[in-house]
């Protein structure tokens, strides 16, 4: 696993667009992938803060590349999610199953991602 890796995320995705100049609508962007998994976890972030619950927040790569896109660490617990704009199946990386056994993991796209918001 890899340890110094970061990622970062933009509380306003308004100026994530700034930055990079790009206001283009979502059906012709090349990085609405990114645009997606940025919304997902900050909006979990927020909700979380808001609600006053407490969880620690990680994302998962190896050095193959194998990763998860985000994990919440909370009541003893690892809940791990992958984000994906479009309703692709992927199944968790065996390496994250066999090392964190009691954890869990769920893929959160755009027909399911209100229930991971609430």
């Amino acid at each position: 696993e890899i340890s110094k890796s970061v990622k970062i995320y933009f509380y306003d995705l308004g100026i994530r667009n700034s930055l990079i100049q790009n206001y283009n609508p979502l059906d012709i962007r090349n990085d609405v992938g990114a645009l997606w998994e940025n919304f997902c976890i900050v909006e979990k972030i927020k909700k979380n803060h808001y609600s006053n619950t407490f969880a620690n927040y990680y994302f998962w790569r190896t050095y193959t590349q194998k990763e998860i896109d985000f994990i919440e660490e909370k009541e003893g617990k690892l809940f791990a999610f992958e984000i994906k704009w479009k309703q692709n199946y992927k199944s968790a990386p065996r390496e994250f199953l066999e090392e964190y056994k009691n954890s869990s993991f769920e893929i959160i796209n755009n027909t399911n991602y209100y229930k991971f918001l609430s």
